[in-house]
């Protein structure tokens, strides 16, 4: 009977030990389940994110609205201005997905054409990789820094953030295209970086010879150029006739120099008198040799490059011929043929 017993009793052990094991296997098997439940559950919450954030909520919408983000704007509040101007349906999904796919910080500022109703994806695209809204603002070619800097405050897109006057001749006069918000101080920086990069690109192609040795002496030269004609196709010729005076060691007697020591490039809205054309200043090249202390004006490319490959003539003079372009010679004696039919289309203009 103590035999029995102690077979039954390791029967009851081994018993115990098959229930436990198998309680350790369904217990491993329903952890599996679940996990694989929560896989499933996490991958089908996934792809409904992906989906509602992937796909547009109005395919056939086409129409544009303008966006705007402001410098610093983050994520929280671009996402909460999107929703509530009707361009996405979900601030909260937007948030969600782009810090999911580590997109927080590479937000624009500026203004972007968006179409509401196009998916979220695309919106953040736009906004992230599209380019701005840019507007374009024009120098025009011959103007101080200081009238550009005037011309600035009444540009609505750009901050006015009370830049300092750039030294005169420093920026290039063209059409820029800038987005809302940007600086005035940005754009005068980008002007003048467009001048040395244009200056890099011709310097070295310059003609053989020349009067000028520096690059800041061809922008003084350009800006005389540029201010004494407003014909294109003249400027090389007008380069040329300066070019030769100083060479010859003749002093340049430039109007517009003349104006801008008493002005400072302001328009003077009359004729100059004799006892401006007498006085001595820094920029009156009919009183002193050679170049003015400093540019007259900002010059613009095409000034800059007939300076630098001014025509060849062998003109000396030249003065208006009641055209918009000018009557050039070679001698004085032609030149003062031309002053005389000048005067006498300015007499029977009335203008005295």
């Amino acid at each position: 009977m103590a035999r029995q017993s102690s077979k039954d009793h390791d029967q009851l052990k081994a018993d115990a030990g098959l229930k436990r094991k198998n309680r350790w296997t369904l217990i491993i098997l329903a952890l599996g389940g679940l996990i694989t439940l929560g896989l499933g559950l996490l991958i089908a919450g996934y792809s409904y994110i992906n989906y509602s954030y992937e796909t547009p909520p109005d395919p056939s919408a086409t129409q544009t609205a303008v966006f705007d983000v402001p410098r610093g704007s983050g994520l929280s509040v671009i996402a909460e201005r999107l929703e509530a101007e009707g361009f996405i349906n979900n601030a909260d999904l937007f948030k969600l997905v782009t810090k999911l796919r580590g997109n927080e910080a590479n937000f624009k500022a500026g203004e972007f054409a968006l179409v509401p109703g196009s998916s979220m994806a695309t919106i953040y695209d736009n906004l992230a990789n599209g380019r701005a809204i840019l507007y374009p603002i024009t120098a025009p070619e011959g103007i101080t820094s200081a009238q550009i800097v005037r011309a600035l405050d009444g540009v609505a897109t750009l901050v006015d953030d009370d830049p300092a006057i750039p030294a005169e001749g420093t920026l290039l006069p063209e059409t820029y295209l800038t987005p809302r918000g940007m600086k005035q101080s940005d754009l005068l920086k980008k002007m003048a970086a467009a001048q040395t990069a244009l200056l890099d690109e011709i310097w070295d192609a310059r003609a053989p010879g020349l009067p000028i040795t520096s690059r800041e002496e061809a922008i003084i030269l350009a800006s005389v150029v540029e201010k004494e004609t407003g014909v294109g196709m003249e400027r090389d010729k007008v380069a040329g006739v300066f070019t030769n005076r100083l060479r010859r060691g003749m002093p340049l007697q430039s109007d517009p120099t003349i104006i801008y020591g008493i002005t400072g490039g302001d328009p003077i809205g009359r004729r100059i008198r004799q006892s401006e054309i007498d006085a001595v200043t820094d920029w009156n090249t009919y009183q002193i040799p050679g170049l003015p202390k400093t540019p007259i004006c900002n010059p613009g490319e095409a000034a800059i490059r007939a300076v630098l490959n001014p025509a060849e003539t062998d003109a000396l003079f030249f003065v208006a011929d009641g055209t918009g372009g000018h009557a050039f010679a070679a001698t004085l004696a032609d030149h003062e043929r031309n002053v005389a039919r000048w005067r006498q289309i300015q007499r029977d203009r009335g203008l005295r």
